[in-house]
């Protein structure tokens, strides 16, 4: 029960953000209004998505490093986890900016930011699908993972900053400034943050488990062939 509180904690996070998401108050903005309440899912899966990507690159540096199998599985499962969040923070933005922008998609900096980064590590999962060697595969998609994660972070938070964009922190949309001094929306939207990550954590230790054991279930098999 010990080992087991933070997720616990991950779970009453993420029942805290729904409920407190749908019934506290939040500052009144032209245009934007009640849609506000979708940062409490948007920008938190976006998070969680960054953390994801941040571990799934740590472990592939630890396997060019010394290459033990387990890192790699470690990296495909933070990675598996991190793309699912980045598609959800994806479609829930497309929801967001149809009630606020006009059009699911803009054409925003951010936004194409985000799909090309997302392409991008679509791109790793190809890349490990093609190739059959086990050593060869957990080599090659380690190396791409750093160079993947290398490229999101321009692509997210750098050139949507030196462009003109309708996303908070650039030109195009300062309106979230009074979003940053709502003590209300603060009571949320930190929950909410730590919630998804804690969230992605523990769905990525589920596939961690899964490949392990299909891992020992391979071996016994050998074992036995031999």
């Amino acid at each position: 029960m010990k080992k087991n509180w933070w997720k616990i904690l991950s779970a009453a996070l993420l029942v805290y953000t729904l409920l407190g998401g749908l019934l506290f108050a939040v500052p009144r903005l032209n245009i934007v209004n009640e849609t506000i309440r979708a940062l409490y899912f948007h920008v938190p899966m976006w998070f969680a998505m960054v953390f994801m990507f941040i571990a799934s690159t740590y472990y592939a540096i630890l396997y060019l490093r010394k290459p033990v199998i387990t890192y790699d599985t470690y990296s495909i499962s933070f990675a598996t986890v991190g793309l699912v969040l980045g598609l959800l923070g994806i479609v829930t933005g497309m929801i967001w900016a149809n009630y606020t922008w006009g059009s699911p998609w803009h054409g925003d900096p951010k936004q194409n930011g985000a799909a090309i980064a997302l392409l991008v590590y679509f791109a790793y999962f190809i890349l490990r699908g093609s190739i059959t060697n086990q050593e060869q595969k957990a080599r090659l998609s380690a190396a791409y993972n750093v160079f993947a994660f290398a490229a999101m972070i321009p692509l997210i938070f750098i050139i949507p900053r030196m462009t003109s964009s309708m996303h908070p922190g650039s030109d195009g949309n300062p309106g979230f400034n009074t979003y940053d001094l709502d003590n209300k929306m603060r009571l949320v939207f930190y929950p909410a943050v730590v919630g998804w990550i804690l969230m992605g954590t523990w769905i990525a230790t589920l596939l961690i488990r899964i490949e392990l054991v299909k891992e020992k279930i391979e071996e016994l098999e050998d074992e036995q062939t031999r």
